[in-house]
């Protein structure tokens, strides 16, 4: 019989016992081994060495980039796999460089950081200890005292460790500021090292260009970095959420007035500040605008022809859908 991935617990003795569904855990420690990572949406399968538990877990979960020898922190709950068996599923994920002289040796040697081997991590270890990577990031000349490092091979060393330097900071930047770590995933993969940037000056562009992420997760992030409810950043972007709440109500626009009036709404703002956000929305067009039987209405551009007005067929459609409501 099946057992319920949410009715199970796992002790560090290793046995399992029944939990209520809604129990999260936390748990920590080092990544002994990367057994599954896809560098496209960031799952992956690791075997940690957990505190608190005798033998080595299986973790499943989401990072941008993720070696053996890095600490780790999760949470979630433990589930039981029927091909895997009992797993620790990891809503939540961070990783950080390993403090420790084994864990810096096995992290440097996993291939994360261009360059660097085990042969070579080992020979770093020996060299500059739990120094290394201050050695790396603020004196990278003293590379060169280790054996068989030469320009180049130093040069990829040091363009390896600031890369993964930009990813840790952005995947800090997005955890700090509330997001989970498969959306954080998809942020990084869309894009890249501008990601903080390109989010703190506009986090709203997410709802745009990431798909599973919403105008009110985007406001939840814009809120953390500070941005007020009135600014037009905030309200130009509303009025998109505002007219997308109206389709999945059957409308496929609506009129000037009553947009004004929902917009308000729901953002809780004053409406002046909603027509100003309209009218710039008009002018990049964003939105557009059109006449229906003397009343001035409000799209998405998708649902305006190529002629740049509405389809005949569907514009008694529209009108109908939305008195009828």
């Amino acid at each position: 019989m099946a057992i319920a991935p949410s009715d199970l617990h796992l002790h560090h003795r290793g046995t399992v016992r029944t939990s209520t569904a809604s129990s999260t855990e936390v748990l920590a420690g080092l990544v002994d081994r990367v057994t599954f990572h896809n560098p496209e949406n960031g799952f992956c399968v690791l075997r940690v060495k957990a505190r608190g538990q005798r033998d080595l877990i299986t973790v499943v979960g989401h990072a941008a980039m993720i070696s053996a020898g890095e600490f780790v922190q999760v949470s979630g709950s433990w589930i039981n796999d029927r091909t895997h068996g009992v797993q620790f599923r990891a809503s939540f994920l961070k990783a950080t460089a390993p403090t420790t002289v084994e864990g810096i040796e096995k992290y440097l040697g996993s291939g994360m950081i261009r360059g660097i081997g085990p042969v070579y991590a080992k020979k770093l270890v020996r060299a500059f200890g739990e120094a290394v990577f201050d050695v790396i990031e603020q004196e990278p000349s003293r590379l060169r005292e280790v054996t068989g490092i030469g320009p180049k091979r130093g040069e990829r060393i040091i363009a390896g460790w600031a890369e993964q330097k930009v990813i840790r900071e952005i995947m800090l930047f997005l955890h700090s500021n509330g997001v989970g770590t498969s959306r954080a995933v998809r942020i990084y993969k869309t894009y890249g090292a501008d990601a903080i940037q390109l989010i703190s000056e506009n986090p709203y562009r997410l709802a745009r260009d990431i798909r599973g992420i919403g105008f009110r997760t985007a406001d939840q992030i814009a809120a953390k970095l500070g941005i007020e409810k009135t600014a037009l950043i905030r309200v130009r972007a509303g009025i998109s959420f505002a007219l997308a709440e109206a389709m999945d109500d059957g409308h496929c626009g609506l009129p000037h007035e009553e947009l004004l009036a929902l917009t308000v709404q729901l953002l809780e703002v004053p409406a002046e500040v909603v027509e100003t956000a309209l009218g710039l929305e008009l002018q990049d067009g964003t939105v557009i605008a059109d006449d229906l039987d003397g009343r001035r209405c409000v799209f998405l551009p998708g649902y305006i022809g190529p002629s740049g007005k509405l389809p005949e067929s569907s514009t008694h459609w529209r009108l109908e859908s939305h008195s009828s409501h």
